[in-house]
């Protein structure tokens, strides 16, 4: 009778709850399906996304002929069909104007503030991964390091590119100073501040002998020399691949142990071999193929910024076929250039996308482990919930799922500790107010509208939200306002409930290029208690690191409030990051079923957060309240 009993109350809590599902993409799809299907009554869908034809192969709610429309309003539509009394809402937006992991750690970081359990989860190819999430019971979502991006430096991209991959990414820097939004992190011309160079520009300038016919160029704005052109696809190409490379040239130590580029001239090669063979797609073109590939990309983009109007800009898109043929032309021809073997265009777009391919059994079978979690904390088993990991290949058990008992809260976690606490290194002198905003705040530590006051007996207030207050401030550099080495900076994020502590470091030695580095436990943070080993097992299987007792004992019966986090990696994670994931041994934890050790894998990331917008097109989550 008692079980009967329990199970009339999960059905009437299913019918009740309300869910909110973020992201409607291929966990979505087929997470939307199981809720209606499992008795779910009253959810409500949020996506920014528009259905792509790329889609259709594994976000079964969609058709060919839904292309172009909402994903939210056709994916509430479609699951209607499954249960037309359930109600749905949907909305054609996001949860912040945030994506990727900004928007996961924004939803973390919430659920942690109104106590709601979180379940979190992803696919990656053959794998996958779902973990559950409680406040004081479990790691939060940064709890763990995620991989970051892989970044390559500057002058390797501008001036020594030795991979593939370093022209495919001059290549997309390229595309967006042409025809999107410039970035002064992303120039392409010869980068003559490059520390091997040890180069006199003044003695060898003249050594770099630019074409008569190709307008007078200038050090001057990439776009800006290109529009004064008309974008002209000769002018451009001769600029690219001629003269800068002649100038790069003129650095004469970056090749004394390097073969150095050989510049490309367009009157030299017209006309020359241009066939590839195989399928489209797989083909790997002639020199003078790629030449007039990228000739009608530019003449198409260039149309396309014409038809948007004045002062218009371009995204870029691995989708839009203009804008992958321009990358594959440009990057194989700087390829060629530096003595590397050309790219088919798919094995470009596949390097530019940093897409590994999506299987839509992989994402069925973590939708259906998200309800079953779900459903587990609507009971009120809590304790019972598990991170379970769905492995390509089975292990030597012949299992393809593997239970792993949940890891508690790590004791040095920057949001979820009871004192959130960090130090950061920076250069007091050279870096500026804007950059400890956007850099350091917004983009490594995930804030949405932080104020920062520094803790100087005075309450300085160094950055407010309030639109206006310390706009003067920007451009001031810390030390500006007194910070050195040792002081602290209060940070508060009121939209997320969340405040940081941050202890300033100051360096003069830090790499070229990087603005500032996060050591961590803050240095006047004791370590951690030593326990003896089997302490640590009985706690957290092995990880002595965040060996405390949960500050949640068993959950309430009456606790239904769930967050569900979902992401399908079908772009993200490239071939080899995905290999890596497959291998990295994070630690040892217990099969929950038989007790033995298990591999568990880190949570799959993808390889960039700083993505672009459109780069996450299949981020799931769920909200059950």
């Amino acid at each position: 009778m008692g079980a009967i009993r329990k199970g009339g109350e999960l059905v009437d809590s299913l019918s009740s709850s309300k869910v909110l599902v973020v992201g409607a993409g291929g966990i979505g799809c087929e997470l939307l399906k199981n809720l209606v299907l499992t008795g779910f009554k009253n959810i409500e869908v949020i996506d920014l996304d528009t259905i792509d034809v790329s889609n259709l192969n594994r976000q079964f709610l969609f058709q060919k002929k839904h292309v172009g429309k909402s994903k939210a309003q056709v994916a509430k539509e479609s699951a209607l069909q499954f249960c037309p009394s359930a109600n749905i809402v949907a909305y054609h937006d996001s949860i912040m104007k945030l994506v990727s992991f900004s928007a996961r750690n924004h939803v973390n970081r919430m659920c942690l503030a109104a106590d709601i359990p979180l379940i979190e989860s992803g696919t990656a190819g053959y794998l996958g991964q779902v973990t559950v999430i409680k406040k004081g019971m479990t790691e939060c979502y940064e709890c763990q390091p995620k991989p970051a991006q892989k970044t390559f430096p500057g002058c390797t991209i501008r001036n020594t590119p030795s991979e593939p991959i370093h022209c495919i990414v001059w290549a997309k820097y390229l595309f967006n100073q042409l025809f999107g939004e410039e970035d002064a992190d992303q120039e392409v011309s010869p980068d003559t501040a490059d520390p091997e160079a040890a180069w006199n520009p003044e003695e060898t300038a003249t050594r770099a002998t630019a074409s008569e016919k190709d307008g007078d160029i200038k050090r001057i704005s990439t776009k800006e020399w290109a529009r004064s052109t008309g974008y002209d696809p000769v002018k451009l190409f001769n600029k690219l691949f001629k003269d800068d490379i002649m100038y790069l040239l003129t650095m004469d130590k970056l090749w004394k142990k390097r073969k150095a580029p050989t510049p490309l001239d367009w009157q030299q090669l017209e006309n020359s071999e241009t066939a590839g063979s195989g399928l489209k797609d797989q083909q790997v073109l002639g020199l003078w193929g790629y030449c007039e590939l990228f000739q009608h990309s530019v003449e198409t983009l260039r149309s396309q910024l014409q038809e948007k109007g004045e002062g218009a800009e371009l995204v870029w898109d691995k989708d839009d076929p203009p804008a992958m043929d321009f990358v594959t032309a440009a990057a194989n021809l700087r390829m060629h250039i530096f003595s590397m073997k050309m790219k088919s265009r798919f094995d470009v777009k596949s390097m530019a996308g940093n897409i590994i391919p999506a299987i839509a059994t992989t994402n069925a079978v973590i939708a259906g482990l998200i309800v079953l979690e779900g459903l587990k904390i609507l009971s009120g088993e809590l304790e019972s919930c598990r991170t379970i990991f769905l492995n390509k290949c089975p292990n030597l058990r012949k299992k393809l799922l593997v239970p792993c008992v949940l890891d508690p809260p790590s004791a040095n976690c920057y949001v979820c500790a009871s004192k959130p606490e960090v130090t950061v290194k920076v250069n007091v002198h050279k870096t500026m107010v804007l950059s400890l905003q956007d850099r350091i705040l917004k983009e490594r530590f995930g804030m949405v509208a932080p104020d920062v006051q520094i803790e100087d007996g005075k309450g300085t207030i160094l950055i407010s939200s309030e639109e206006g207050e310390t706009e003067d401030n920007n451009s001031k550099f810390l030390s500006d306002f007194g910070i050195r080495n040792g002081s602290r900076l209060q940070a508060d994020d009121f939209l997320q409930d969340y405040t940081l502590l941050i202890n300033i470091l100051h360096t003069e030695e830090l790499e070229r290029d990087v603005e500032f580095e996060v050591v961590g436990e803050a240095p006047d943070k004791a370590p951690p208690p030593q326990t003896n080993q089997e302490e640590v097992n009985s706690i957290t299987n092995g990880n002595k690191d965040s060996a405390q007792p949960s500050t949640s004992s068993k959950a309430p019966e009456e606790d239904d409030d769930i967050m569900i986090v979902d992401s399908d990696e079908e772009e993200g994670v490239s071939s080899s990051s995905a290999a890596a994931v497959s291998s990295t041994t994070k630690r040892k934890h217990s099969d929950a079923e038989t007790g033995e050790t298990s591999t568990k894998r880190p949570r799959m990331e993808q390889s960039s957060a700083a993505a672009s917008p459109n780069d996450d097109d299949d981020d799931d989550i769920i909200a059950l309240d």
